[in-house]
């Protein structure tokens, strides 16, 4: 497997994203060829100049030819940090669509796309609308794919730690709904391991299932403080959905929205990994 593995050819997009940066970085360690799309080559310095390709997945026509000799392509092309006034369905759905035209030109044998875990069942969320709408053209594409869901980020995770340094934490609710989130390591061990696997959609989360009240506790912890929780009612986080709503953009108020809502639901993928949560948590605050 790993032999194979080292013959294959690689692209990464969304290279420059937290999740991609760990999936380069892996793809290195197993000497598998790959090369990265990158709108700002200088993001990547740490590459070899004919590791970097530039273009703008958003802009078709900056793609041309751009899967030639690639065995594999994987996206994590996702709308998270954008500011450049770009919609979900620009980003989210429609880059990954241009690359994915592109894919099926060149005769890529295998597409591995990034979603998220439960992202299929809340497609009545903004990000998710896009998300999945990329994933039903994916899936009559006719190539080879994988839709990877992993659970929320160890660095979705760090809202408790902000929140514990000044003493307390605020949850909604009573607190006690689970989740494990995962480490982007872990998540791109497995992702590179995908290449050459047949499953179709794979779900993973990190080795720990927390409640979110376990999770303010790590939280508090790892700055020692004493364990200060305070639990808002529910119906002040179904208020602020309806106003970010009513008074925001989509781009404004699509990861808030979703936050929100994930804070209102148990969480809990198959469980992978070796990260621990409050590893990560006592890390960066070492870097603090």
């Amino acid at each position: 497997m790993k032999a194979e593995l080292k013959n294959m050819h690689v692209l990464v997009a969304g290279a420059t994203g937290y999740l991609g940066g760990y999936i380069i970085k892996e793809l290195a360690e197993q000497n598998i060829a790959y090369k990265a799309i990158a709108s700002s080559p200088q993001k990547l310095i740490a590459l070899e100049t004919d590791q970097v390709m530039k273009a703008e997945v958003t802009q078709a026509e900056t793609l041309g030819g751009i899967c030639a000799g690639m065995d594999v392509v994987i996206s994590t092309v996702g709308i998270t940090g954008q500011k450049n006034g770009l919609s979900y369905m620009d980003v989210d759905y429609q880059a990954n669509l241009n690359l994915l035209r592109e894919a099926q030109k060149a005769g890529v044998k295998k597409f591995i796309y990034i979603s998220a875990f439960n992202g299929d069942k809340m497609r009545q969320l903004k990000i998710f609308q896009a998300k999945e709408a990329f994933v039903d053209e994916l899936k009559k594409s006719g190539l080879d794919y994988t839709v990877m869901r992993p659970n929320g980020f160890f660095s979705d995770m760090l809202d408790f730690l902000k929140m514990a340094k000044r003493g307390r934490v605020y949850l909604f609710g009573s607190g006690q709904y689970r989740l494990n989130p995962i480490h982007g390591a872990d998540v791109a061990e497995v992702v590179v391991d995908t290449i050459h696997s047949t499953e179709r959609e794979i779900n993973l989360g990190g080795p720990d299932i927390l409640t979110q009240n376990e999770i303010a506790a790590l939280a508090l912890d790892t700055w020692y403080k004493d364990v200060k929780i305070i639990h808002l009612p529910d119906w002040t986080r179904r208020l602020s959905i309806s106003l970010l709503r009513t008074f925001t953009s989509s781009k404004t108020y699509g990861p808030i929205e979703f936050f929100l809502t994930a804070m209102a639901m148990n969480k809990v993928a198959p469980r992978c990994g070796r990260h621990r949560l409050y590893e990560f948590f006592k890390s960066e605050t070492e870097q603090s």
